[in-house]
């Protein structure tokens, strides 16, 4: 055995081709094996090199013990009666629980994934920060949960959208890494204006990320139009305060030529007043942001509510007359546990209330 294999086991699936390539080489293999690896896992989806039948046996033996192979196992499938929107939970190789959801709409199908096990951002109207962060995901985690969501619709995804679980921006190195690799001609060739990244804002993250000149699009979480409402919302506004935020958003736009959208959830009472519309509105104005408007979506643990349709609706319509362009996200999921956390943490209620009883 030399030294190389006795080495700690390296993350295939979060190689690049060239990567890997040189790494093979290093083991004695021929460089086109590579290619062949690469292939299985990024276009033909394999779920283990057992299943690469073009490698030799003493091949796929020997990268069972240089190689770690993510592949997600999945715990619990939902889906709505309302709009056939898919909800997946999956399981990693630690035994932690991750998100990802599949929407299906007329212009493709949408994959909304998870960034990290957890969060720590502590947004005060979302699930998924409920119970802590974990950890962050590698890139091969984030990449299976499309690649996994793929495999059991059968159908090819068009958009990948990173706004589930976790805020991307908190895992900086790993999520640019499944950009690239998402988008790689010689992987699934996900177009990287296919590809949405949300984050609350963490200003370091949205300039440095300008500076990667990617043509993905931005979507930051505003959810508030002044630093004292959004303090209540986000603690992140601690941090940084919103005339800071439109500072990185227009620094981002100069360096990429890519609209920023802002999203705001509407919570009954809290932010969906006319003023709050106007406000928006000067914010967005000199960016030429696109709103999103989502009816914020209740979860037991808080006493937010939505705002009703003509509240929405009026919203929107305050933002049009300002010539702002803002749409109304349709709802996915509504019957499903939609928001982003529900369903994990729905799920880990459940194990412990069964190990409860078998303690009793």
């Amino acid at each position: 055995m030399t030294d190389m294999d006795r080495t700690v086991k390296k993350d295939i699936k979060s190689m690049t081709l060239t990567e890997l390539q040189e790494d093979l080489a290093a083991r004695g293999e021929k460089p086109f094996r590579a290619k062949q690896i690469y292939d299985w896992m990024h276009v033909k989806l394999a779920e283990g090199f057992e299943e690469m039948t073009n490698l030799s046996k003493v091949l796929r033996k020997n990268c069972e013990l240089w190689y770690t192979y993510t592949s997600l196992k999945t715990v619990r499938v939902q889906e709505s009666r309302l709009d056939g929107t898919r909800k997946f939970l999956f399981r990693l190789p630690d035994g932690n629980l991750v998100e990802s959801v599949w929407m299906k709409y007329r212009h493709g199908n949408s994959v909304c994934i998870s960034s990290q096990v957890g969060c720590r951002m502590g947004c005060r109207f979302c699930a998924s920060t409920l119970d802590g962060w974990e950890r962050s995901l590698l890139p091969s985690e984030m990449l299976d949960q499309v690649y996994a969501v793929t495999r059991q619709t059968g159908e090819r995804v068009s958009n990948v959208v990173v706004m589930g679980t976790g805020e991307p921006l908190d895992n900086y190195d790993n999520l640019l890494r499944f950009i690239r690799l998402l988008t790689d001609e010689n992987g699934l060739n996900i177009s990287q204006r296919s590809v949405t990244v949300s984050t609350c804002g963490i200003v370091p993250g949205i300039r440095r990320l300008a500076e990667e000149h990617l043509q993905i699009t931005l979507a930051l979480s505003l959810h508030a139009v002044t630093d004292e409402k959004r303090r209540e919302l986000m603690p992140i506004a601690e941090r940084y305060s919103i005339a800071e935020l439109m500072d990185a958003c227009r620094y981002y736009f100069e360096q990429t030529g890519r609209r920023i959208t802002f999203e705001y959830s509407l919570v009954a009472g809290v932010n969906d007043s006319p003023e709050d519309a106007e406000l928006l509105s000067a914010l967005a104005r000199p960016l030429g942001c696109h709103v999103n408007l989502i009816p914020v979506n209740p979860i037991k643990e808080r006493d937010y509510v939505q705002s009703d349709a003509g509240r929405v609706r009026g919203f929107q319509n305050k933002l049009e007359k300002n010539k702002i362009n803002g749409t109304i996200r349709r709802e996915m999921g509504r019957d499903i546990d939609g928001a982003c956390g529900q369903l994990r943490r729905g799920y880990i209620g459940s194990q412990q209330d069964l190990e409860g009883e078998e303690r009793a």
